[in-house]
């Protein structure tokens, strides 16, 4: 096919995504209950790992994106060590179409950051007296389906909350205007022992 001009057409710039920045915003760890905590222990400890993405529209077509991860190992009720760590960077990108704009910015910019997450942890746990803990590899694109579905059943809770105060507010609305002309009521029909003669 050839444009107005007998050329052919100019074919669209392809998205592209660019790393301007990564950075570490926030790190803590904890190893409460040391030194007998990095004693042999009899049971490998229960470890628990919680991951959210966050992400942040900072200028035109730049996004920081934040990587979170909390974990916490436990042995027989007691705290061995925990982490808590937001990992984050900046990207550019552009020629991307808007309905693919976000699953781009919370699958693939998460997923380009958690290499380097994943070792910061893994030193840190270690220079806290520990084997290094190597993270399982995430699956972005089921972390991203599941917090549309909390987003969405929230929303709807939201939604149904809002109509039963809605409901609630309209009972009790209702109720003081059936009180108020129930006052409003001759005396006569007040009362049903009363004679029911209306007076001249």
């Amino acid at each position: 096919m050839t444009n107005g001009n007998g050329a052919p057409p100019e074919a669209a710039p392809p998205p592209q995504l660019n790393v301007l920045a990564q950075y570490t915003k926030d790190l803590s760890f904890e190893n409460p209950n040391a030194p007998a905590s990095l004693a042999p222990q009899q049971q490998q400890p229960a470890i628990n790992i919680q991951i959210n993405v966050s992400a942040n529209n900072i200028a035109e077509n730049e996004f920081e994106v934040t990587l979170s991860v909390e974990g916490k190992a436990e042995n027989a009720g007691k705290v061995m060590f925990s982490f808590d760590l937001a990992y984050a960077g900046v990207f550019r990108i552009v020629n991307v179409p808007k309905e693919n704009l976000h699953p781009l910015v919370m699958i693939e910019c998460p997923r380009l950051l958690f290499p380097f997450a994943r070792e910061i942890i893994a030193t840190s746990v270690r220079d806290g007296g520990f084997p290094p803990l190597m993270l399982d590899p995430v699956d972005f694109v089921g972390l991203y389906r599941q917090n549309l579905e909390r987003q969405a059943a929230a929303q709807a809770a939201q939604a149904k909350a809002e109509l039963s105060r809605a409901r609630s507010g309209f009972n009790s609305l209702r109720a003081q205007r059936n009180r108020s002309r129930s006052a409003c009521r001759p005396a006569w029909r007040q009362r049903p022992d009363a004679p029911r003669d209306r007076p001249r």
